[in-house]
């Protein structure tokens, strides 16, 4: 009943798995093992980012885990320090040879770094990257909406996916609205708000009466939203127990009570407008 949760459509035309592997804090000597684990679990798409220092193992992972690269979906992040012209690229090229890749699925401006105003000239490398077939897609991370309409009227070219700090108590509505007006593709980093909701009474709840998780509950929302997550864990059971989302659907009234969740208090991440 819930196939078509599995796979995202960009406005490219390009598809992703809907749950990818997030790698943040998952050291570089541990990162090939935690892929391979991962996909030999079904797991096919990967996100890692130049300042997780974990691309060589990653790549590494991506190597051995004996799945075809054209099977896997492969996202990395440029970081704050190499916006501008004639910066950008050379980071890209230090990604790709620490991931040992001829490209990747998906490339990242990781935070946009309002007080440089460097992230258009960054995003004009993107483009270039996409436009030669070494990024497959171009997106962002942690842009609000008036800096995503400033990159389509510089550019022309609006983001795939923008990647945001998204869960019950951060639920960034306004942002998802915008999104969806755009066709930009909202995915989550922090999807389960780093474990700190086990204890909400409302998950509970509902998890309980449906035999699940709180993970399980909370990533089944953001399904059902239409958002891409990407949660992170080192161990084979609880990476198990985060792909098991497919089989099962939240109700109207358990989607209206997450919602009621809400918080301006709920960031757990830095605030993009300060932070670099």
């Amino acid at each position: 009943m819930t196939d078509d949760l599995q796979i995202t459509t960009f406005h490219d035309g390009r598809q992703a798995p809907s749950v990818g592997l997030g790698t943040w804090q998952i050291p570089d000597e541990q990162a090939a093992e935690v892929v391979c684990r991962a996909v030999e679990l079904g797991y096919r798409s990967i996100d890692t980012a130049a300042n997780y220092k974990n691309e060589t193992g990653v790549g590494r992972g991506i190597r051995e885990c004996g799945v075809p690269r054209e099977s896997l979906f492969v996202t990395t992040k440029l970081w704050n320090d190499v916006h501008a012209h004639g910066l950008s690229r050379p980071a890209f090229e230090e990604s790709l040879k620490r991931l040992g890749l001829d490209y990747v699925d998906l490339y990242l401006i990781h935070w946009p770094v309002p007080a440089n105003g460097l992230y258009i000239q960054a995003w004009e490398a993107l483009i270039q990257l996409r436009n030669e077939g070494l990024a497959k897609s171009i997106g962002v991370c942690n842009f609000n909406a008036e800096q995503l309409q400033e990159l389509l009227d510089e550019t022309g070219v609006l983001p795939v996916v923008n990647q945001v700090e998204l869960h019950p108590r951060f639920q960034q509505a306004e942002l998802r609205e915008f999104h969806q007006a755009n066709d930009i593709v909202t995915e989550a980093w922090s999807p389960i708000a780093r474990n700190m909701l086990n204890d909400d009474a409302v998950l509970q709840g509902i998890a309980k009466r449906l035999g699940r998780s709180v993970a399980q509950v909370i990533l089944r929302w953001h399904l059902q939203l239409g958002n891409r997550v990407i949660p992170k864990s080192t161990h084979s059971e609880r990476l198990r127990e985060n792909r098991s989302v497919f089989d099962f659907e939240l109700s109207e009234a358990d989607m209206a009570a997450i919602a009621r969740l809400d918080s301006p208090e709920g960031r757990t991440g830095p605030d993009p407008a300060t932070f670099g």
